[in-house]
């Protein structure tokens, strides 16, 4: 007989768990007051930087800038609700999960601080309990939570819960979503 696993949920942590959207954009307006920026609610799409510098070439590189620095990533809020249902689900029986977040490619601060982060704000008992891949893809996963807008890659063996910004109203779950929660 099969000894049935787990499982075993996959959690963002940029954008579904700690609030990167308005800390980008209080950060770029602190930085850069004199520079158009987009706000929250007309936010669009996965990256920042491609929406900024749509507006002007130069801001690409300026919002880049911005959560490249120190203490970005560290200082990032909880989204409200967030690490509650984290925790619980963490809590319920025959379910293991996982923060799966990938770095930035200049990581000489995003990584480090996302292990405090977690720390600061879960508890050390979940710094084992971060992945960080830069393709989350090539993780072994019942359910990926996350929100990417662009995760369609057929290896991926989760099934994809999509977010929406927080500023945006989410639809109503796919039925396939829906039956796999409930």
């Amino acid at each position: 007989m099969a000894v049935k696993r787990p499982v075993r949920v996959l959690v963002d942590m940029d954008g579904v768990l700690a609030d990167f959207e308005s800390a980008l954009l209080q950060g770029f307006r602190r930085r850069f007051p004199g520079d158009p920026h987009v706000p929250l609610e007309q936010r669009r799409g996965f990256l920042a930087n491609e929406q900024y510098g749509a507006l002007r070439p130069d801001l690409e590189e300026k919002v880049v800038s911005v959560y490249e620095a120190p203490g970005f990533f560290l200082n990032l809020e909880p989204i409200p609700g967030a690490l509650d249902a984290l925790r619980e689900m963490n809590a319920m029986q025959d379910t293991e999960v996982f923060i799966c977040t990938s770095p930035l490619l200049k990581y000489d601060h995003c990584v480090g601080e996302k292990y405090r982060w977690v720390e600061q704000n879960l508890g050390p008992e979940f710094l084992e309990r971060i992945i960080l891949t830069r393709d989350k893809t090539v993780v072994t996963g019942d359910l990926l939570i996350d929100d990417k807008d662009n995760i369609q890659d057929p290896k991926l063996g989760a099934h994809l819960v999509h977010l929406l910004p927080q500023s945006a109203p989410g639809p109503a779950p796919h039925q396939e979503t829906a039956a796999f929660l409930e």
